[in-house]
């Protein structure tokens, strides 16, 4: 039975979440039925990361097998045409019947936004973590400094979770203006629940001078959640890209 790779995005702001859920809309759900009508086959898909009730996407990577047998343009165009107007496919790919988008990725790239200026943004709230007051950039580019490497980040895990294994290498962390807005890029082998969004609000507590740079080596040797700081809203948060084997890094 052929696998195939979508690459898809979509807007959280509706949804639990991706993965299904028995009394709530995922993305997860919502994509499946999609094949479902399509195909006439109940498939089901794998993605490389789940993402939270409210996180977006612009490069989520999903897998799955079916017995139909159709192009990749006609995938993505029947796809689109049953999913809702929040969820897209960008692209779709036969692969290897060994591919999966969870276990084969290398590695993934998330980025948090947030609009630091007095005014409320308009167009983009729901999109963007407004903060009013004058955030110090240096001050969070120092502190980032200590994340990148190898660590246990049990004080940046949320819960519950099954997960056992709290080692992550960071490859990337770069806080940057981008126009009215601030982007915090993060790339990673993998990452624990609401590890991004920990990190976020830690580093955001740094930029209003409510830590200091150098008290994120404390909280990363304390391996206790309770040291970091709160949860940046999941609002801000896209998931961006993934990367396997063989697939060429881009600079951020």
């Amino acid at each position: 039975m052929p696998t195939y790779k979508l690459t898809i995005e979509y807007d959280g702001a509706a949804y639990a979440g991706w993965q299904r859920q028995t009394k709530q809309a995922t993305i997860q759900a919502s994509l499946e039925f999609a094949l479902r009508k399509l195909t006439q086959e109940p498939i089901a898909t794998v993605a490389a990361g789940r993402t939270d009730s409210g996180v977006h996407a612009l490069g989520q990577v999903v897998s799955f097998r079916s017995e139909r047998s159709l192009a990749s343009t006609d995938w993505t165009r029947g796809l689109n045409a049953l999913l809702p107007k929040d969820i897209g496919v960008r692209s779709t790919e036969l692969v290897s019947n060994e591919f999966h988008a969870r276990y084969h990725a290398m590695s993934k790239v998330y980025e948090y936004r947030i609009v630091n200026e007095r005014h409320r943004p308009v167009l983009d709230r729901g999109r963007v973590w407004h903060i009013p007051k004058p955030l110090d950039l240096a001050a969070m580019r120092e502190a980032a400094t200590s994340l990148v490497g190898t660590h246990n980040c049990l004080s940046f895990q949320g819960s519950p979770t099954d997960n056992t294994n709290p080692i992550c290498d960071i490859r990337c962390l770069e806080v940057k203006n981008v126009e009215i807005e601030i982007h915090l890029r993060i790339e990673a082998d993998r990452f624990l629940k609401q590890m991004v969004r920990a990190i976020v609000g830690t580093l955001v507590e740094v930029g209003l001078h409510k830590r200091k740079s150098e008290d994120v080596e404390k909280i990363l040797a304390l391996q206790d959640r309770r040291a970091a700081g709160k949860n940046a809203p999941a609002h801000g948060l896209y998931l961006v890209e993934v990367f396997y084997p063989g697939s060429v890094n881009r600079d951020p």
